[in-house]
């Protein structure tokens, strides 16, 4: 992906489903989902769960390839890489690895 994509705000993030994008926004919350199918860790943006806009969703699977928790990046600015999907009302991207999460200076 480019480097000069653009920003994507979480509230704006279910308007661009199905194609490829950059989501940049504030972590308000991360929770690893321990008793959800495949253990999900989720990065929860555009406000607190469950009124979130959009969600980052790592599987267990996946979080061996993180040298860091994804938890830390609670209360940070993250930018978040890749194909943007419906969940329910929201929009969110399946992140498999670190290289998929930024931290990002949101302006």
């Amino acid at each position: 992906m480019a480097q000069s994509q653009e920003m994507i705000p979480p509230e704006m993030a279910t308007r661009f489903v199905g194609k490829d994008g950059m989501v940049c926004g504030k972590v308000e919350k991360a929770k690893y989902a321990q008793s959800s199918e495949g253990e999900p860790t989720f990065l929860y943006m555009g406000g607190m769960f469950p009124r979130h806009t959009f969600s980052a969703r790592i599987d267990g699977a996946n979080l061996g390839k993180f040298s860091f928790a994804p938890e830390t990046l609670e209360g940070k600015d993250v930018c978040v890489l890749g194909k943007i999907q419906r969940d329910n009302s929201r929009a969110e991207i399946e992140v498999s690895s670190a290289a998929s999460l930024k931290l990002a200076t949101i302006k």
